[in-house]
């Protein structure tokens, strides 16, 4: 048998492309100018995604007016070039949030006459502080009312993903098209979120089962697979800091759509990983009314992965989970809420989806192009607070989009892709690893650290369970998420160094077989490859942002134990080890920012430009990972030589003591 792969890959329904916002912004106001619409002339306003539009749904009959809903208005925020110029230069100061209100948020005024408007139907809302998202409450029928839609219940059959994981068939209720409101309120609403209760989200979780065994000298005497937030520190350079700094002082933030199993972080730091008993807190901040029980299910593994990596990292700070419904106003309302308290200091999330997926969403019409730029907003107000994001970048490696629409193209992970968040990458530790199978076994070596691309173990997989390279190939895609965005542009930090626009990669799969991916459209993806255990070394140029920033171990193989009471519930032990995935890096990289924040004394916000800068200077706290062809790539894209990026690792692997000491020359 193959790996036994569980890798629940993320959905966090962040649609559409800048570009396409950009052009539908531009005909909006084209059409609004040639029509001179009155102020209460009814406009469309951009909407998430609508389940009646997918593949299969069915319609059953109308939603009962009485049924409740949680809508959210996301408002454009003002001055929003400054805005982003600010975020993305790197900020030493750092704004409250009634100063982001008065600057970047939406005018009273504005707030004002939404919320009235709303009221006249019996809805009521709560404005988050920094007058971006306004969240409402109300019944279908108020809301079919206030913003001109029908709303039908519908039966959705379960959704294509990789490794066998659907998102399950569900019954759930949606409108039928996109929401109006009055000219005169349409101006200022980016988008309306919340009028389907669809849930497609899924968590980033990688899992090799007990057919593998993993050696490597390690000086902690861990072993690959039973790794714990203590190795990460050594391995990465955070010991250091812990002379003078354990995060104490400092509140960490994780933002997710499964509920924690409670008392899991607290065993796996007291009787898994010795981390010392500082008196610290974990805070559960249910979002929306919260997204229900645990379950191994719905993804609880992944919230208690969160909680222990980064609180393992920084034993004196304080975590906040941001649990919410699996829904996007859900997912967006928990980013706004842990900026509007403006308590945690740096936040991390391991949800996401394919560009790809995002761009056929809205060739069907199920989803808009101003989903992107909400996910945008919410980062900006916390990079102008100060407050460190990092997510994710995607375990499917170069070809993100084949975990969840099944495409083969090169694809990376939103909002991974934000210019406003540090998406992290994932690496494979030196590692001897044996695979056993019906037919025997086979080991492999991985000498020294290199970008995480599961390619170094597909002829081993054929050996052992007597399958061609070709089969073992397309069973065992994993490795870290990378490449460039197709719909956020570069960013201005990311100029500071070479080899973001220029890559090479290795052509280990040859995407076939182009055909129509969303029926009665014209969006064509290949869904095929052509496999090959000699690839041919290619080179070519990349625009747009270029994914990941920085990296550190995520191959399973390599990886770390996971503490999750809900598998018990499915008959398997509470403590596992061969986990992985990059939904391993952000915590580990949020829980550093805690400890390197305790150690300045103050926060620092979003790393970007601070790391670009630091990695094009002459003694970068980064090290490139810059090995050139097989043996350093993430299944496509592989080392820059004489460049200081490539999208397989991003700046590649740092050493997180000396960045502290590198910012603390800079405040």
């Amino acid at each position: 048998m193959a790996l036994s792969v569980r890798m629940r890959l993320g959905a966090g329904l962040a649609a559409g492309a800048l570009a396409v916002a950009a052009a539908g912004a531009a005909s909006a106001a084209s059409a609004q100018a040639s029509s001179s619409p009155g102020p209460n002339t009814p406009e469309r306003v951009a909407t998430g995604l609508l389940p009646s539009a997918l593949p299969g749904a069915a319609a059953f009959g109308t939603t009962p007016p009485s049924t409740p809903e949680q809508v959210s208005f996301i408002l454009n925020e003002r001055d929003l070039s400054q805005l982003e110029s600010a975020v993305t230069s790197g900020l030493t100061s750092f704004d409250t949030v009634s100063q982001f209100a008065s600057t970047y948020g939406q005018t009273p005024g504005v707030v004002s006459a939404l919320t009235s408007y709303l009221a006249s139907f019996g809805i009521t809302t709560s404005v988050y502080p920094g007058n971006v998202d306004v969240s409402a409450s109300g019944t279908a029928g108020e809301f079919d009312a206030a913003l001109s839609v029908t709303q039908q219940n519908f039966h959705v059959p379960a959704q294509h993903s990789s490794d066998g994981y659907q998102v399950p068939a569900q019954t759930v209720y949606s409108a039928t098209g996109a929401p109006e409101l009055p000219a005169r309120l349409a101006q200022d609403v980016l988008a309306i979120l919340g009028l389907t209760n669809y849930a497609p989200f899924a968590s980033h979780a990688v899992h090799v089962s007990s057919s593998v065994t993993a050696t490597s000298s390690s000086s902690s005497g861990d072993q690959p697979g039973d790794y714990l937030p203590s190795d990460f520190a050594a391995h990465y350079g955070l010991d250091p800091l812990y002379k003078q700094a354990n995060g104490s002082g400092e509140t960490i933030g994780i933002v997710t759509l499964a509920a924690l199993d409670t008392g899991a972080p607290q065993y796996f730091w007291q009787h898994v990983a010795n981390v010392p008993n500082t008196g610290r807190t974990v805070t559960v901040d249910n979002i929306d009314g919260g997204p229900g029980a645990p379950s191994d299910a719905s993804g609880s593994g992944e919230t208690d992965l969160d909680v222990e990596q980064s609180g393992g990292l920084a034993p004196g700070a304080n975590v906040i989970v941001y649990q919410a419904p699996n829904t996007d106003p859900g997912f967006i309302d928990a980013f706004f809420a842990a900026a509007s308290q403006n308590t945690v200091d740096t936040l991390s999330t391991s949800w996401g989806e394919s560009e790809t997926i995002l761009d056929a969403s809205v060739a069907a019409d199920q989803e808009t192009a101003a989903y992107t730029a909400a996910f945008d907003e919410a980062f900006l107000e916390l990079g102008a607070q100060g407050q460190s994001v990092f997510d994710a970048a995607g375990d499917d490696g170069a070809y993100d989009a084949y975990g969840d629409i099944g495409t083969t193209n090169l694809s990376v992970d939103t909002p991974a892709d934000s210019p406003y968040a540090t998406a992290s990458g994932g690496t494979t530790l030196p590692v001897t690893a044996t695979f056993t199978g019906p037919d025997g076994s086979a080991t492999v070596t991985v000498p020294n650290q290199r970008a995480w691309g599961w390619d170094y173990l597909w002829s081993a997989e054929a050996a052992v369970n007597g399958q061609s390279y070709a089969e073992a190939a397309e069973a065992n895609i994993g490795g870290g998420g990378g490449g460039y965005s197709v719909l956020e542009p570069e960013p201005s930090y990311q100029k500071l160094v070479s080899g973001t626009s220029s890559y090479d990669g290795v052509q280990y799969l040859t995407p076939t077989d182009y055909e129509s991916v969303v029926p009665g459209t014209n969006f064509i993806e290949p869904t095929e490859w052509n496999v090959t255990s000699k690839p041919p070394l290619v080179s070519g140029a990349g625009s747009g942002r270029a994914v990941p920033d920085v990296s550190a171990d995520a191959d399973p193989v390599s990886g770390y134990l996971l503490y999750e009471p809900s598998f018990v519930a499915i008959g398997q032990p509470a403590l596992q080890g061969g986990w992985g995935g990059t939904s391993f890096i952000g915590p580990q990289f949020n829980g550093s920012t805690a400890v390197i924040d305790s150690y300045l004394g103050h926060r620092i916000g979003l790393w970007n430009p601070f790391l670009y800068a630091l990695a094009a200077g002459p003694d970068s706290p980064v090290t490139p990972l810059n090995q050139l062809g097989t043996g350093n790539d993430n299944l496509f894209y592989t080392g820059n030589p004489g460049q200081l990026y490539n999208p397989a690792t991003g700046l590649g692997v740092p050493n997180l003591a000396k960045f502290a000491s590198d910012l603390a020359g800079l405040w």
